[in-house]
């Protein structure tokens, strides 16, 4: 996706740098995933089970939730992230756990590279559909590639969560920075999940996140129209 001139790999390397990514891999090494990235972990494993072979890690930054699942057992996973400083962050993080053999990186915008991706049992998106403006556009990419496990996590549509979403976007805007970030219509998402075939597994709140684990329905298994 393009914004103006730049591209969304600009615009996400710009507001996802060095510094960030730093900052990340030192609170992850320190204190291990946030409670956010706990809770997505917990329900794809309660989910998913043995049957996770594959983990499709998208807008995965320095790689916690892959690692994280690698280390409960899924075979492999790919983490696909637009922003520079994460990837090599998640290289550097890859690196010194040794999974080296079990983690590919791949950069760049999801929905673009989505036709050359190949289909996981797991797609997960943690905290990334609020920096992607077309919800739609992403969902559905990230379904076609789901086999069995699509989780994402968004912000809570709340007064406080809002005034900060726009203020921040205020700054940005002023300080002529292209990122933005959204908060998504909730029961939209859910019903284009569900129009995919997909069926309600979990939900969990923090303060500031839901994250949602839905299932795949077998087609046998569908209501007719």
């Amino acid at each position: 996706m393009s914004r103006c001139c730049a591209t969304y790999g600009d615009t996400a390397s710009g507001q996802f740098g060095d510094a960030v990514a730093r900052r990340d891999v030192a609170a992850y090494r320190r204190r291990g995933p946030d409670k956010a990235t706990k809770l997505m972990r917990d329900a794809v494993i309660e989910a998913a089970g043995a049957r996770a072979t594959t983990l499709l890690d998208i807008g995965g930054g320095i790689g916690a939730l892959s690692l994280e699942l690698l280390a409960a057992g899924v075979g492999r996973a790919t983490v696909v992230d637009a922003s520079r400083a994460y990837l090599e962050a998640a290289r550097t993080e890859v690196r010194r756990t040794g999974r080296d053999a079990q983690l590919s990186i791949v950069a760049g915008d999801f929905v673009e590279l989505a036709p050359t991706l190949a289909p996981a049992d797991v797609v997960a998106m943690n905290r990334v559909v609020c920096c992607y403006p077309d919800y739609r556009q992403l969902l559905s990419a990230a379904l076609d590639h789901c086999r069995g496990v699509v989780a994402f996590s968004y912000p809570k549509d709340r007064w406080y969560i809002r005034a900060v979403t726009e203020f921040g976007n205020a700054v940005r805007r002023l300080t002529g920075r292209p990122f933005r970030t959204y908060v998504h219509d909730a029961r939209a998402m859910g019903a284009l999940v569900a129009a995919r075939g997909f069926h309600p597994r979990s939900r969990h709140d923090t303060f500031v996140w839901r994250v949602e684990v839905w299932t795949r329905v077998p087609a046998e298994a569908r209501s007719p129209i």
